[in-house]
């Protein structure tokens, strides 16, 4: 009786260290995706500071475009209250062509220069849907794969992370 409880005791003791170490992997698990943006933006500024180059992907351009300066300027200042960029340009008055409806259609619009984190392009996007005139404003982003160090360092510090 007494080799009965030895072996159940060894069991008990097992399965006890076993659930342990299960439930503090999947803590880690779950605190490692929740903190994610902060712990890869972190991985990238140490990047950039021991290898003294930019970490490609971490910075967006979006490209959208709008019926008029006004609108654009307005919807730029709102993207830049929200601080979700760090910089954008207005071009004026470009001339597109697109089809609507099965036609070719030409048009003047403004387009808009977004510089932004690649991690704040759904926020921007799901942004400008709300404000846009269009029904379906072009929103298109590139991830920028090298740039000027110092003005990457510059983006980071104008957005805040998530």
């Amino acid at each position: 009786m007494e080799w009965l409880f030895q072996r159940c005791h060894k069991e008990a003791v097992f399965f006890s260290g076993f659930r342990s170490v299960l439930l503090m992997s999947c803590l880690l698990l779950v605190l490692s995706v929740s903190m994610y943006p902060g712990l890869w933006s972190i991985g990238v500024q140490l990047h950039s500071a021991f290898t003294g180059s930019y970490a490609p992907g971490h910075h967006s351009l979006l490209l959208i475009n709008s019926p008029n300066e006004l609108a654009a300027r307005d919807i730029g200042r709102a993207i830049m209250e929200r601080q979700l960029a760090a910089s954008i340009n207005i071009l004026a008055r470009t001339s597109t062509m697109y089809y609507w409806k099965g036609e070719i259609q030409d048009a003047s619009e403004v387009l808009m220069l977004v510089k932004t984190k690649t991690s704040r392009i759904q926020q921007v996007m799901d942004f400008v849907r709300s404000v846009h005139p269009y029904a379906n404003p072009e929103v298109l982003s590139f991830l920028v794969e090298d740039g000027s160090l110092a003005y990457m360092k510059w983006m980071d510090e104008a957005i805040p992370d998530d």
